[in-house]
């Protein structure tokens, strides 16, 4: 096997893994509990795409593909930018509460000193 054929086959088993991950952070995208879950999977899915245009334009000896790969990133930076900016004002949602009620006293709780007398 010449040192061409092994960076081919490199380039191959990467290329794999990129879709694998994509695939990954499509699942996360569409399953995310919260919305920025969400925006997070789908950057993560626009990252691995730059990627894998990059390492697509090695396998095929076509390297004007990074050319495209980095406008994409671009537009992937800058849609990220403009969907946290419409995020950024809004209120969270009354079901999304990130705080823990099992570990927080309540309010009104009594809650006992080290002494034993209550507080």
């Amino acid at each position: 096997m010449n040192s061409a054929n092994l960076i081919s086959t490199c380039y191959g088993i990467s290329g794999l893994a990129i879709l694998l991950v994509m695939g990954l952070a499509l699942l996360r995208a569409i399953l995310g509990p919260t919305a920025f879950d969400r925006l997070m999977a789908v950057n993560l899915f626009g990252t691995k795409t730059v990627l894998f245009i990059a390492v697509l334009g090695f396998l095929t000896g076509r390297p004007d593909f990074l050319d495209i790969a980095l406008v994409y990133a671009l537009v992937n930076f800058l849609s990220t930018i403009a969907v946290l900016r419409f995020f950024e004002g809004r209120k969270a949602p009354a079901w999304y509460d990130t705080r823990d009620t099992d570990t927080q006293p309540a309010a009104n709780a009594v809650t006992e000193n080290p002494d034993g007398t209550a507080s």
